[in-house]
């Protein structure tokens, strides 16, 4: 295998993880060390997923069939990203609500997911990974 593929995905998730911090910490006007983990913009699993996609069609063509298996990989979890895991994130507000009657209940986080917007700067950033890979 090509360490390519490895480092691609590795160096995406590395730069939308980075660039999360600073505009979470821009927004915040404080380093955001208690908002690292789920949701934000760029997203970091669209990054992951298209570096690898892109740097497939960079290197092999948009007619090889592990471009068509990326493309197809990256889809599911971009969809998981923008559905799946904003509708936890409601049930995590309503469920934090009901037990915020109990002083001892550990609240759940409650932003979970990402917007059209954070995915779309995350699979830009995961497409200019790959470029500067390839």
């Amino acid at each position: 295998m090509d360490i390519a593929y490895a480092i691609t995905p590795f160096l995406a998730w590395l730069t939308a993880g980075t660039l999360k911090f600073f505009v979470n910490s821009c927004r915040a006007r404080r380093l955001a060390f208690g908002q690292i983990g789920y949701g934000g913009l760029p997203s970091n699993h669209s990054a992951i997923v298209s570096s690898t996609a892109a740097l497939i069609a960079f290197r092999e063509g948009m007619g090889h069939p592990a471009f068509g298996v990326a493309v197809t990989i990256a889809f599911v979890v971009i969809m998981d990203a923008n559905s799946l895991r904003r509708q936890v994130g409601k049930h995590a507000t309503v469920i934090n609500r009901l037990a915020g009657f109990d002083k001892d209940a550990e609240l759940l986080r409650e932003r979970m997911g990402h917007t059209t917007f954070e995915i779309g700067a995350g699979i830009l950033v995961g497409v200019m990974v790959a470029w500067a890979s390839y």
